[in-house]
């Protein structure tokens, strides 16, 4: 336990660190290094983009969720997840790249979808008893989030959103195929 919290605040610290960093430049790495799709600078936003954020309200909106969902994954396995926050990252961080609107995405609510599709799939997929309870748990909890795969506001990557969530759920299917 004390290991995951470390993780998971680790990775809270290097977000928020570079929010202030971020802040302090007039939000220049978010405009360097966001996702742009279809552009060649564009292509640098896939690994940076879940690490950056247009602002401290838009980084504390994630960091509970982050904390949460990424929190009951590095619970059952620290490898598992390193890996799914990579395949969360790339997969979905290509697939924004590839297909969302000509706009800047960034923001860690792509790999917080990427969690919730990974956790909600693998109680699915998992088919064991705690698997199915976090799902369950996860579900009534946080099961609201669903709506935000909908292009409902136009300042949200919810392309960000369902590419994350469906990222997650691959990466759901690739776990349960390797166990």
């Amino acid at each position: 336990m004390k290991t995951t919290v470390t993780w998971i605040l680790t990775v809270l610290a290097l977000m928020w660190g570079l929010e202030f960093i971020n802040f302090f430049t007039g939000h220049s790495l978010s405009r360097m290094a966001a996702i742009r799709p279809r552009t060649l600078s564009g292509l640098l936003g896939i690994p940076a983009s879940p690490f950056l954020h247009f602002g401290f309200f838009h980084l504390l909106m994630n960091s509970l969720p982050f904390a949460v969902l990424g929190g009951l994954i590095c619970l059952q396995d620290k490898k598992l997840f390193l890996d799914v926050t990579l395949i969360v990252v790339v997969v979905s961080g290509v697939a924004v790249w590839l297909f969302a609107r000509s706009a800047s995405h960034a923001g860690a609510s792509g790999l917080i979808f990427g969690y919730f599709g990974f956790l909600l799939a693998s109680g699915w997929y998992a088919k064991d008893l705690s698997s199915l309870v976090i799902a369950f748990g996860v579900l009534v909890f946080y099961g609201g989030m669903i709506f935000g795969i909908l292009p409902l506001r136009a300042y949200i990557s919810w392309e960000s959103h369902l590419f994350g969530f469906l990222a997650g759920v691959f990466a759901a299917r690739l776990n349960a195929q390797l166990e």
